[in-house]
């Protein structure tokens, strides 16, 4: 585990998936809900399914924790909001709730 996983982990409750292609990081928010905060794939990597293939990993773990929704999220005012946004879309996550620079997406498991 590396130290950003160790920090996520200490100061969070939070827990980090790590591939030599990239990392994501949730967080268990309720009993029956996972949050991924982030989740970075190194540029030359982004178009080979890295990104849904954690996603993936996460849904399962969730899963068989008893979860029956992801929770994922876009701040537009971030370098890559589009991107992202359309990620979460064609990942099958739907509009959740939005505020001023905060977009909710929820995907039922």
């Amino acid at each position: 585990m590396s130290l950003y996983a160790d920090y996520i982990a200490e100061n969070t409750h939070g827990h980090v998936i790590e591939t030599e292609k990239g990392f994501a990081s949730y967080v268990f928010s309720d009993e029956k809900t996972c949050y991924i905060k982030d989740i970075y794939v190194v540029p030359e990597f982004r178009h080979e399914r890295e990104a849904s293939d954690i996603a993936d990993h996460i849904e399962r773990l969730a899963k068989a924790r008893g979860c029956t929704s992801l929770l994922g999220s876009v701040v537009p005012s971030a370098k890559g909001s589009t991107t992202s946004l359309k990620v979460l879309l064609a990942y099958g996550f739907k509009l959740e709730s939005s505020s001023s620079d905060f977009i909710l997406f929820r995907k039922g498991i």
